[in-house]
């Protein structure tokens, strides 16, 4: 019988065996914050438009090369819990505003560091987590009185590329006035009269060769396919869409059929050849002069097809399909039947194009109010494709950002220095110790044009001492010049360079509330892992050096 060895007493003692605690300041509060501000320091080297790109290979090998911190995070599949939470609020800041994913990381993993100085002169976490709360709700006071201008007109294209060009600079620099007059385009052209813009309904479809300059947009849709017949290309075009394969319907019960000679073989052949010539004759003399459809064409479906020159175009994704019956108007049909007028759908062209060496079909509208455009992005390289894709959908989330709220704020560190000003003045009139935590609150914002001005290679002081003394000048909106010789500022907005005001509301709250969280954690309990204990490892061959090396593909019993 096995000997029952005690436990340590205490709380090991409640636990499970393998379960692990960790408790205190020095074990629980210093390791959270050290996790959350190494994350915090990998996403800072990319933050602005002269941030460094990183190199990720996922779970699944694929590389991926970005300076966009939601996709960095997302691929990364952090494990240490402190520092899932920075990064769940980093996703819901994306999923809000859909930009400023890497200010809530940078400025929560400042607010961790400064709060551990804090802690470490003897602050206990309460007065830390009060303080820091009392200048999140001051900072949210002073931030409407920051506002530089507000976008007026969201349907003039020129105002449009004027406010997405930050968030594409941010991400593409140098392409920057290209890439936003196409977002601008392809936004204002599916924004209805109601008000209301759906993400969504911008796409994207990324065609190898060329060079970013070829980019264009389309209002319409465009897929990656090839036609399936030989009409190549219809205008005035009047769509069927049918949910189901382009065949003749199978019954659900399996039949057996005797045939005793040669005519009733050729009657038989003969029954199904007529009865699908009769399906696609009136779906033809409806009017239809394209079928889509969600499944497999039979080959005499479109012998039939050709017939009665119909175009026949496949697509094997169901949401490509919903897609493009919202574009043209139609309804998707589970049978193969004549559609009626209203399931009909209508555009002015559909045609079969190569664009490098790669077939697309396109669903076009000549006027600009289609539901759906598409931004066709050409580029060398699938990884600069999906860095313009992730630019773009920065830019739409921009757009709907200022159809949300229209006022915008100086980028470029301007706020934030304002902002850092304002609430250390507020921390002196603050009697208690939280006075502490709040000028550490300011300390924490000036990360942002710190990290600006180290990104772009200059000395971050000098350059926020410059900026403290413009605005103590009453000189609110300079910012950070990232283009300038040597650590200088500019008036960000006559630079054009502005944020919408959703953005950074939604970036310093969630950046707030996730450093609070991290800090009121003082113990963490982790039970063992579930799962069975961990199958052995395979063990080399007697002949090979080292036991680690890769075992021989042969056999190794005698």
């Amino acid at each position: 019988m096995a000997l029952h060895v005690p436990k340590a007493p205490g709380f090991a003692q409640m636990l499970k065996d393998g379960a692990k605690h960790y408790s205190g300041l020095e074990e629980a509060v210093f390791r959270n914050i050290q996790a959350c501000k190494e994350l915090a320091q990998t996403t800072r080297t990319a933050y602005g438009p002269n941030g460094m790109n990183k190199m990720v290979i996922n779970h699944l090998e694929k590389l991926l090369v970005t300076n966009d911190a939601a996709t960095i995070l997302r691929e990364l599949e952090v494990q240490h819990p402190a520092a899932k939470m920075l990064v769940m609020a980093c996703t819901m800041q994306e999923d809000e505003a859909g930009e400023g994913t890497n200010f809530v990381m940078v400025f929560a993993g400042a607010l961790l560091e400064l709060a551990e100085e804090l802690l470490r002169m003897g602050l206990s976490v309460s007065e830390v987590i009060e303080g820091y709360e009392m200048a999140c709700k001051k900072a949210l006071e002073i931030l409407p009185d920051c506002v530089s201008s507000s976008a007026t007109n969201m349907r003039d294209i020129n105002v449009a590329t004027a406010m997405i060009r930050t968030a594409v600079m941010s991400k593409q620099y140098g392409n920057e006035d290209f890439l936003a007059e196409l977002i601008a385009q392809a936004c204002v052209s599916i924004y209805g009269d109601s008000g209301s813009f759906n993400v969504d309904n911008v796409r994207t479809c990324k065609i190898l060769g060329s060079g970013l300059q070829a980019s264009s947009v389309l209002h319409g849709m465009v897929f990656k396919k090839e036609a399936e017949g030989d009409v190549k290309s219809v205008k005035e075009a009047k769509i069927a869409v049918f949910s189901c394969p382009f065949d003749c319907m199978v019954t659900e019960t399996k039949g057996t059929v005797l045939i005793k000679n040669a005519e009733e073989l050729k009657n038989f052949s003969r029954g199904e050849e007529d009865m699908m010539e009769s399906h696609v004759k009136g779906i033809a003399e409806t009017g239809v002069n394209v079928v889509v459809t969600g499944g497999k064409v039979a080959d005499m479906a479109l012998h039939y097809a050709n017939k009665y020159n119909l175009m026949v175009v496949r697509l094997n994704s169901k949401w490509d399909l919903r897609r493009l019956c919202k574009t043209v108007g139609a309804i998707a049909l589970p049978r193969l039947t004549p559609p009626t007028p209203e399931e009909m759908g209508r555009c002015d062209s559909v045609y079969l194009t190569e664009l490098g060496d790669t077939q697309v079909v396109v669903f076009k509208h000549e006027k600009e109010d289609g539901a759906i455009s598409t931004v066709v992005i050409r580029g060398s390289t699938d990884n600069l494709m999906d860095d313009i894709e992730r630019a773009i959908a920065d830019g739409v989330n921009t757009f709907k950002a200022l159809v949300r709220d229209q006022r915008l704020l100086p980028g470029g560190g301007a706020t934030e220095v304002e902002l850092a000003k304002q609430i250390t003045s507020y921390g002196e009139t603050c009697p208690g110790l939280e006075q502490y935590a709040i000028k550490k609150f300011a300390d924490a914002l000036e990360v942002v044009p710190r990290a600006l001005a180290e990104n772009s290679g200059v000395k971050a002081n000098e350059v926020i001492s410059k900026l403290y003394a413009a605005h103590h000048e009453g000189q609110r909106n300079m910012g950070v010049d990232i283009e300038g010789e040597g650590p200088a500022i500019k008036d960000m907005v006559k630079a054009g360079i502005q944020d919408p005001f959703l953005v950074k509301h939604m970036g310093i709250k969630l950046a707030t509330n996730a450093a609070i969280t991290v800090l009121r954690v003082d113990q963490i309990i982790m039970a063992k892992p579930a799962g069975g204990p961990k199958a052995p490892k395979q063990r080399g061959h007697w002949d090979k050096d080292d036991w680690d090396e890769e075992p021989d593909k042969f056999d190794t019993r005698h």
